[in-house]
């Protein structure tokens, strides 16, 4: 299916009550990485929506998903909580499924008190009934400018094979992994490394790992190579990549009946070096509280 063929049936309001929902069955509160995939599973997404990314690489299907957080945090159903958690607030949790109708009032009423310029309603068709919402192009509303992210994803793309496997080292290490070691070793099986996760004093994990700088998306077949290569060696597995997986890459990383792979593409790299400020200087930036000068224009 090429890109024009992609359906576009879902736009970022369509994610408002699922969010909700899945929020709800979870307690109350969970990460967005456990949101999305019950969601993509639920609707019954295909990989060609899945896959499909903005010019920025971020997932469409994602983007839209926060998207729809963004609103429901400004309309009060979840926590403003910057610190990776999604929360219902006690209107969250009451909340009755809400109507096309509240959906639309309320992407209304959060455009009006943010004044958000680039969140605007496209006109009312010929019939009177206005569009579908399309700012899901934009960048996540929670994510960071984007151009630093963009020449620190390419300064890795540019590393030599054995400098990225160093540096993947270096991330591991300041992730809690010990014993890190890169092999690199030609006719391992794609093996390059392997380490030790200890959770406790009583528990530990061997994982070993392999580096990869795509441009594009890392199939199925690799995880299974991997996996194969990795069989007898290891508790567990564990695939970097500059690049993307592709659904069915994923599914086959969590298959029943066989040692987990956990698969780390760009942009969740992306976030671990921003978390552990690795290779990036930070800098503090504010937004404008609009509604807190609104009290003094009355």
């Amino acid at each position: 299916m090429s890109k024009d063929e992609l359906p576009r049936i879902l736009k970022f309001s369509d994610y408002v009550n699922p969010v909700l929902d899945v929020l709800k069955r979870l307690g109350g509160s969970a990460r967005p990485a456990e949101v999305c995939p019950i969601i993509a599973k639920e609707l019954s997404l295909p990989d060609a929506v899945l896959e499909e990314r903005l010019d920025n690489g971020v997932s469409r299907f994602e983007n839209q998903v926060h998207w729809a957080r963004f609103y429901l945090v400004k309309d009060g159903y979840i926590d403003s909580s910057r610190r990776g958690v999604w929360s219902l607030t006690e209107k969250g949790r009451n909340a009755a499924r809400l109507s096309e109708g509240e959906i639309r009032e309320m992407v209304r009423r959060v455009q009006e008190t943010t004044a958000r310029p680039e969140a605007v309603e496209p006109p009312a068709t010929p019939a009177g009934r206005a569009t579908s919402i399309a700012i899901e192009e934009l960048t996540l509303p929670e994510m960071p400018d984007a151009t630093y992210r963009e020449q620190l994803l390419a300064t890795m793309k540019s590393l030599p094979p054995a400098g990225f496997e160093r540096l993947c080292q270096r991330l591991l290490r300041e992730s809690d992994f010990e014993e890190v070691v890169v092999t690199g070793r030609a006719g391992d099986g794609g093996l390059d490394g392997h380490g030790v996760l200890q959770i406790n004093p009583f528990v530990s994990f061997r994982v070993y790992f392999q580096c990869k700088r795509y441009d594009g998306s890392v199939g199925a077949g690799a995880v299974r190579d991997f996996r194969g290569a990795m069989m007898g060696r290891a508790d567990k597995g564990l695939i970097l990549t500059t690049g993307t997986f592709t659904a069915e890459a994923k599914r086959e990383a969590m298959r029943d009946g066989v040692p987990p792979i956990e698969l780390v593409d760009g942009e969740r790299l992306l976030v671990m070096f921003e978390d552990l400020e690795l290779g990036l200087t930070p800098r503090k930036t504010y937004d404008v509280d609009l509604e807190f000068f609104k009290q003094y224009k009355e």
